[in-house]
């Protein structure tokens, strides 16, 4: 329980689907967050995934949590087919969990799977199955979400390969062996990435746990998952794929 309380949800946050240009956007987060430019920008292309996240980097440092919180809520409102809006209203509360007391944390960490459960209505992407899996990751096994975070990085991996490969792909399959290992599914785990390393060799991720076994690999486990840390939102990886 005290696991529980203390959740944060893991949100290695990536999509191939972005609108529009945010080069002007990303000037004003570089400098003294304009937080009400900002928003107008994000409400000008609610679909911008680039000027999201300039907007959450700004409020991030600002500390006005609950600002972009209330922000996203009325652009998910105002926008209720936009998957994007309601992503990063999910997002907007996991940027605030480390800053909440414990009871609270859990409050956010279900309010941001409604939000990412809304994206994918609104639109079935591979950057809302792979968030909402990789959130569920984070649970402690006695809830029984592994099970729902494997179907959901089952169907983000359907759609990848669907599509160009790109490196944050990877990802997936780090998730997919993780979920097997929290519940006991050694080999599957292994299978998985080891799959994911012959499509992507260079990645840091799935050599570690490939390398490690045991104590150490629980090690590995425990560090990615640990709900002590800030989990990075930040949607960089995309730009370094396009």
């Amino acid at each position: 329980m005290t696991r529980f309380v203390k959740l944060v949800l893991g949100v290695a946050v990536v999509t191939t689907a972005v609108m529009g240009s945010a080069w002007p956007v990303a000037r004003l987060a570089a400098q003294a967050p304009d937080l009400a430019a900002l928003e107008a920008a994000v409400t000008a292309a609610p679909e911008d995934l680039r000027a999201s996240d300039d907007y959450r980097k700004a409020v991030i440092k600002t500390g006005q949590f609950d600002r972009a919180i209330a922000f996203f809520e009325k652009l998910a409102t105002a926008n209720p087919q936009s998957s994007n809006a309601q992503l990063n209203y999910g997002f907007a509360y996991v940027d605030k969990i480390p800053a909440a007391g414990s009871i609270t944390q859990v409050i956010l960490a279900n309010n941001a799977l409604s939000a990412f459960t809304k994206s994918l209505e609104a639109r079935k992407t591979w950057i809302g199955y792979y968030t909402r899996g990789n959130s569920y990751l984070f649970w402690p096994r006695i809830f029984g979400r592994t099970s729902l975070a494997l179907a959901d990085l089952d169907e983000a991996l359907k759609i990848q390969n669907a599509e160009p490969k790109k490196s944050y792909h990877a990802r997936t399959y780090v998730a997919l062996g993780d979920g097997y290992w929290k519940i006991d599914e050694f080999d599957k785990a292994t299978a998985a990435w080891k799959k994911g390393l012959e499509l992507f060799p260079d990645n840091a991720a799935l050599k570690e746990r490939l390398a490690k076994q045991g104590d150490q690999l629980k090690a590995v486990m425990d560090a990615a998952y640990d709900p002590a840390k800030r989990v990075d939102t930040s949607l960089q990886d995309l730009w370094s794929n396009q």
